[in-house]
């Protein structure tokens, strides 16, 4: 069973129409983002475009976090190297996602606070969380012995990623803040967005996600080469 679904994951990995799908909403997104008009609100104005951006990011990052952890669990049950190399490049990927949401947020804080980084429990809670991951990284880096380095590391990925959820989702909620969605303030589900930003939002959330996802395979399938080059030489 383990090996039919590792095979059925792998032809999918191959597969060109999913990432055909990809591109077109990527483009889609960029379209509606930059050039479609948008309602008008308060405070918010021409920035509400960064949402097509920001948001979808930061699903992309959720996604490739998910499939990390599960990885993590495939190869605490396996011992098999390949999942470990496919939970390491999903958290890379991820990290990379992590960045461009943090920057397009503080951005997007700029316009709208006041200032790029306004001490936010939002923005304090996501910058622990990046940090914890970055933690993950260093973890790795500083342990020369293979599977001893897969193994905790594993272990330390499988907490890590429901800490990062309590920090980012959770606990601002629990405190003042100016984000949407924290602190008593609505999500933007409660604003007055028009049928066709909402119908534009959700493309771009599946493809920001599968891109991340798609990256996070052409990273491991580098890694699996050249830990193949390596082992011959």
């Amino acid at each position: 069973m383990t090996f039919a679904v590792s095979h059925l994951n792998m032809k999918f990995i191959y597969q060109t129409w999913w990432k055909v799908i990809v591109v077109i909403l990527i483009l889609s997104t960029f379209i509606t983002g930059l050039i479609l008009p948008v309602p008008r609100l308060n405070i918010l104005h021409e920035t509400i475009r960064n949402l097509y951006f920001h948001v979808p990011m930061w699903m992309g990052m959720l996604a490739v976090f998910s499939i990390s952890v599960f990885f993590s669990i495939k190869y605490l049950s396996t011992g098999k190297e390949e999942y470990d190399l496919a939970s390491v490049e999903c958290v890379n990927t991820g990290l990379l996602f992590y960045t461009l949401g943090l920057i397009t947020g503080m951005i997007w804080a700029k316009f709208t606070w006041g200032e790029f980084w306004s001490g936010d429990p939002k923005q304090n809670s996501a910058a622990i969380a990046f940090l914890l991951y970055c933690a993950y990284i260093v973890l790795r880096n500083s342990i020369d012995e293979e599977q001893k380095r897969a193994k905790i590391s594993s272990i330390y990925n499988i907490f890590a990623f429901p800490i990062m959820i309590v920090l980012i989702f959770v606990l601002p909620r629990m405190t003042d803040s100016l984000h949407p969605g924290s602190g008593g303030n609505p999500a933007f589900g409660k604003y007055d967005l028009d049928s066709g930003m909402k119908v534009a939002f959700y493309p771009a959330m599946l493809g920001w996600s599968f891109l991340a996802i798609w990256i996070a395979t052409l990273r491991y399938r580098i890694r699996l080469i050249e830990n193949k080059r390596n082992s011959i030489y």
